[in-house]
């Protein structure tokens, strides 16, 4: 059975810690199925285990990154393993798609008040802003980037900053709301909605011979409004993907620009802009810009089966 939460811890030295300890115990305690890499235990000489590493992340339904916020970034230990298991053809490249529709969730506890992180505080930057890049990170990755989890005052310094009461109890907090984080996303049926979205689109951008994956999860009545027409069914599908697959060359690129999605008690809507790049058979290109709308179920095996799809130029 996969793991479905793998912890990156990045403190380097979680002995002396008081909230980043905490937490990983909480997690420990709480989650099913958990992961927990220490890295100050693992590699205190900053040799990483390449493969062993890309081999857990290989389980994740869903990877945090824990750890304190050290100079507007990541400890030392964590850059360094995200420089080297975070590879090229693993986790970005030609063939790196390793990571692609896993979930990613950043962690971290800061030191200084909330105050300070404010554009006229002593910072003049917010912590959504400073983590930025582990956010492109996630998109050059193909992982689903969610909110980050942070809390500010986590420093405690006998006699000078904080109390040691307060810092545990914010820890606590903290730990609350990761654990809520991660079980939404295990448990909410809009995470896993944003994947089947990536996967419909990564699949269909090598428009295979097959329609056996689209029909998979086809309603029989499905209703597909297109540009080119209005087709009904699963006839009605192939019809319209054999003409498709008439006019534009394998190796297409869907860039999912934009999704919102609306949870109901018997389905979901999806509105979802995403921009078409591909090649045509007849010479010349495409580059368009999309609306789409979905409609969709869940099947009695879980599975997404849409009604409605209807596209509509942006």
């Amino acid at each position: 059975m996969s793991l479905q939460v793998v912890v990156i811890s990045g403190h380097p030295d979680l002995e002396k810690s008081n909230a980043n300890k905490l937490i990983l115990e909480q997690l420990e305690e709480r989650l099913e199925r958990v992961d927990i890499r220490r890295l100050d235990q693992l590699y205190p000489d900053y040799r990483i285990d390449i493969e062993q590493e890309q081999a857990a992340l290989l389980d994740a339904e869903v990877i945090v990154l824990q750890f304190p916020f050290y100079w507007y970034s990541v400890p030392g230990l964590m850059k360094v393993w995200i420089d080297e298991v975070l590879a090229y053809n693993f986790a970005y490249g030609s063939r790196g798609d390793k990571l692609k529709g896993k979930n990613f969730v950043i962690s971290t506890t800061v030191g200084g008040s909330e105050e300070a992180y404010d554009p006229l505080g002593f910072n003049h930057f917010t912590i959504e802003q400073l983590v930025r890049p582990l956010q492109q990170t996630a998109y050059l990755t193909g992982m689903t980037y969610l909110p980050p989890v942070y809390t500010h005052g986590m420093v405690y310094i006998p006699g000078v900053y904080n109390t040691l009461e307060d810092v545990v109890e914010k820890a606590a907090g903290h730990a609350n709301r990761l654990i809520d984080r991660i079980e939404h996303v295990l448990t909410s049926p809009e995470p896993a909605m944003r994947n089947f979205i990536k996967r419909w689109f990564a699949t269909f951008d090598e428009l295979p011979e097959s329609d056996q994956f689209f029909l998979s999860h086809l309603s029989p009545g499905v209703v597909w409004s297109m540009p080119e027409g209005t087709f009904h069914g699963h006839a009605g599908f192939k019809d319209w993907y054999r003409l498709v697959r008439s006019e534009f060359k394998p190796g297409c690129t869907h860039q999912i620009e934009q999704v919102k999605i609306e949870v109901h008690a018997t389905h979901l809507i999806a509105r979802v802009q995403v921009r078409l790049t591909a090649e045509l058979y007849e010479g010349g290109s495409v580059n368009l810009l999309v609306n789409e709308r979905w409609v969709v179920a869940r099947g009695d095996d879980n599975r997404f089966l849409i009604e409605e799809y209807q596209v509509t130029p942006a």
